[in-house]
């Protein structure tokens, strides 16, 4: 199996990253403790939890971590909606983050799926 730095998953993930980065420094001083670093901590998780299931020694815990990575994109996306809602980010900035978003669940489903098929 190719090393989990070499999978687009995770490449596209940690795009997601950097992109939720730049934006939260757009976000209000007062939210430096709230909704921003909720979603920096959330964006994280998401290529991290990639590479710690690969990481595991057995199939049944690396697809735990890549549910948990799962998880992790439809919390970002509920808090991207948060911060459009309460004016952080623009409609037109929340549609370019969902893309990456979406792109990214697609990837990632694909592999939970390549996974359970042929490695387990």
């Amino acid at each position: 199996m190719i090393s989990y730095i070499e999978l687009d998953v995770w490449l596209e993930t940690r795009k997601l990253v950097k992109m939720v980065y730049a934006i939260c420094k757009k976000f209000p001083s007062e939210e430096v403790y709230g909704l921003t670093s909720q979603i920096k901590r959330c964006s994280v998780s998401v290529p991290s939890n990639i590479a710690e299931g690969c990481g595991r020694h057995s199939s049944n815990e690396t697809i735990h971590f890549l549910h948990i990575s799962r998880g992790s994109l439809f919390e970002l996306e509920t808090q991207l909606y948060l911060a459009n809602d309460l004016e952080f980010l623009s409609i037109e900035e929340l549609k370019l983050l969902l893309v990456q978003v979406t792109s990214c669940k697609k990837l990632l489903n694909g592999f939970i799926n390549y996974y359970r098929k042929n490695v387990t």
